[in-house]
């Protein structure tokens, strides 16, 4: 594994914290769902007692690699997407934690091609080992398709003509294959943009949200928590962009309230089953630190004891 790329974790304290926050925390069993290079699972670990346990999850080989470098018997690793969280216990995890995105080291690396700012193949998977890559979808899917994913996904104003661009260009010259060749595309079709945003940023956040199947695995894992969290259960979830955190603060705000059924007046309503307990933003300091944090939102909610 190449460890020229370093990453910083967001939000390492205050997620830590409002995950352990329980009297009884220490004994507890935890999920740290996006392990990533480990920062949020080897302060989770440090602040376990001998009975904790902690169970990460990642589809990155890279991250994999990384994780069988802790030696704790506490802790296990799986090479596995969070839409597996569902496959623990009901009622066995005393926290849950979610930190989306990507990490330097995925953005960093060449090789992986998430990144406008370095040229290298256009891959964007989490997971190497699996599904086709952006270049390969691009080589094949309808204009239609592509403007639908870089709208939904990217919220991009010029995605039909960015769309159209992808495919005019894979006409004349063949399909795009490179990141280089794909920002300087959208560079050529979007004429204005936001001060000091590269113009393919939405276009590459749309199309790695869109192959990696992001939102719909967030969605998946948010319903899971609900059946994996044991009563007083932490779910913390770190977001980066409003897509993810619109989808967050929605399924906590839906599951913290009674729900009636219209059709049915006198049914017993469906009792809340979370409550909702902080939203945090990284300080000034840790963004000052670390620009890639500015986004950062950390929402935290609690499972109720009614199941």
């Amino acid at each position: 594994m190449d460890t020229a790329w370093t990453h910083t974790t967001v939000l390492l304290h205050e997620a830590v914290d409002a995950l352990l926050a329980a009297e009884a925390a220490a004994a507890g069993t935890y999920v740290d769902a996006t392990f990533g290079r480990g920062g949020h699972s080897r302060l989770i670990l440090e602040r376990l007692g001998p009975e904790g346990r902690l169970i990460a999850f990642d589809k990155d080989a890279e991250a994999v690699a990384e994780a069988t470098r802790i030696e704790d018997a506490r802790f296990s690793i799986r090479h596995q997407g969070f839409r597996d969280l569902g496959e623990l216990p009901a009622a066995s995890v005393a926290g849950l934690l979610l930190d989306l995105g990507i990490s330097s080291p995925q953005i960093d690396n060449p090789a992986r091609g998430f990144s406008f700012r370095f040229d290298g193949p256009l891959d964007m998977r989490m997971d190497t080992t699996r599904g086709e890559s952006v270049a390969e979808w691009l080589a094949t899917a309808e204009q239609q398709q592509i403007a639908e994913v870089i709208r939904d996904y990217g919220e991009e104003r010029f995605a039909v003509q960015i769309a159209k661009a992808i495919v005019a260009r894979r006409q004349e010259r063949g399909p795009v294959s490179t990141t280089a060749e794909l920002a300087e595309l959208v560079a050529g079709t979007v004429k204005t943009r936001e001060q000091g945003q590269n113009p393919a940023t939405r276009t590459f956040q749309a199309l790695r949200i869109f192959i990696n199947a992001e939102l719909e695995e967030l969605q998946q894992a948010l319903e899971a928590s609900i059946d994996v969290l044991q009563p007083q259960g932490r779910l913390a979830v770190i977001s980066f962009h409003s897509l993810e955190d619109r989808i967050v603060k929605q399924f906590i705000a839906k599951h913290s309230r009674e729900v009636y059924d219209r059709r049915a007046p006198f049914a017993a309503p469906v009792p809340m089953r979370l409550r909702a307990l902080a939203r945090v933003r990284p300080s000034a300091a840790e963004v000052a630190a670390n620009p890639r944090a500015r986004s950062a939102i950390l929402r935290v909610a609690e499972r109720t004891e009614t199941r």
